[in-house]
């Protein structure tokens, strides 16, 4: 028999005791029962877990962006290098020149050289890589002549070239055998 003050415990004939819930009545044992398998999260573990979790960004955002300009500069460095392999392997394949130019401080140009005079003239694919597109806050330097790679896969004289930015500096040489490497 249920109470009729539902804010009062009963207690039953063998002692135990019988609350309503709900407008159900119900013994001690069935409600611990019910209330031990609810499930879900309680509010002090929620917000347990987003301290920590605020914490572990708190802390690794800082190094992430102090990291970024030397991931920026060594990706720009393999940019380059992949690209000069690349017109390298071309010229070999195709039997004929390719010159790798540097308009501005932050693009190079790779030429496929059909006729071998050096220059582009009409019909000749030009292809322009701007490094600051992937690779922002970067900017190449260019010493000695252009890289220029014939049919043997060797190039006409030997070439450094700089890319730098606000970590440092890596150079990629071209040498006159051909060679591709970052230093």
């Amino acid at each position: 028999m249920c109470p009729d003050d539902f804010e009062k415990t009963s207690w039953s004939a063998n002692g135990q005791p019988i609350r309503a819930i709900n407008g159900t009545c119900m013994s001690q044992k069935r409600i611990t029962r019910i209330q031990s398998n609810s499930r879900g999260f309680t509010l002090a573990e929620l917000l347990t877990v987003m301290a920590v979790l605020a914490i572990f960004a708190g802390i690794a955002v800082p190094n992430y962006v102090a990291v970024q300009p030397g991931l920026q500069l060594n990706g720009a460095a393999r940019e380059v290098l992949g690209k000069l392999m690349w017109a390298r392997s071309k010229a070999v394949a195709q039997n004929n020149q390719w010159v790798v130019t540097f308009p501005t401080n932050h693009s190079f140009q790779i030429l496929d050289d059909t006729n071998n005079n050096g220059t582009a003239d009409a019909g000749e694919s030009t292809q322009t890589i701007d490094i600051n597109t992937a690779y922002p806050n970067v900017t190449i330097s260019k010493s000695g002549s252009d890289p220029t790679f014939n049919s043997r896969g060797t190039a006409g004289g030997s070439t450094t070239i700089t890319i730098t930015n606000t970590s440092g500096a890596k150079t990629v040489t071209v040498s006159g055998t051909g060679n591709v490497k970052i230093n």
